[in-house]
């Protein structure tokens, strides 16, 4: 029996310390974190299904879906987005971005808390822009798939991400490229205006 790399040992500390903090992933009771439904949708479901996955099984199947999404050639930061997410339908989800994308000419995606995303808010209202904010942290259950296929989509899993006329131009501070560096970046340049113009979210 082959013994995991110590490399493997910390991605699956990291990723049972995420899950151990995150209400989505356990049941809480005054006292204690019981981790026992350990799932979205089993902790909708009924008690009588309560053991049907365990704590253990959920950790031991996103472990394995972080090893494939390794083999798949993703990076660590993505292969821990497509692990914390878990099974989803990825066609539902991927329409779901693509919906929100085109909703409004400047959609960002965002977490609460993210100090990134406190300041891309910060600087898209200095500019008087208008803009969309689709948070992926409530529920999480709901923001960690659309964060993880976002990730596949723009080749980068970090918030805020931005789309501004259905194009990806990055996150506050970076992106993936030329086109899109992030709204900071587009500042220095003397872009961002610019773009918020031409697909009217100024």
């Amino acid at each position: 029996m082959a013994f995991p790399s110590a490399r493997s040992l910390a991605s699956l500390s990291l990723l049972v310390s995420f899950l151990l903090s995150c209400d989505a992933f356990v049941t809480v009771t005054p006292s204690l974190r019981v981790a026992t439904l350990s799932t979205p949708s089993q902790l909708a479901s009924s008690a009588a299904d309560d053991e049907s996955n365990s704590f253990i099984d959920t950790v031991t199947q996103r472990f394995q879906l972080f090893q494939k999404s390794k083999e798949d050639g993703y990076d660590f930061k993505q292969s821990t987005a497509i692990a914390i997410a878990g099974e989803y339908d990825y066609a539902e989800i991927q329409n779901k971005i693509e919906e929100a994308v085109k909703s409004a000419p400047c959609v960002m995606f965002t977490w609460e808390a993210s100090p990134a995303c406190k300041k891309a808010i910060k600087y898209l209202d200095i500019a008087g822009a208008s803009y969309k904010i689709v948070r992926l942290d409530d529920p999480w259950s709901e923001g960690n798939p659309i964060r993880a296929e976002l990730g596949k989509k723009v080749g980068r899993s970090s918030v805020p991400s931005i789309f501004m006329g259905g194009e990806y131009v990055g996150g506050f501070d970076g992106g993936v490229g030329d086109d899109s560096p992030g709204i900071l970046e587009m500042a220095f340049k003397g872009t961002l205006r610019e773009k918020l113009q031409e697909v009217g979210a100024l």
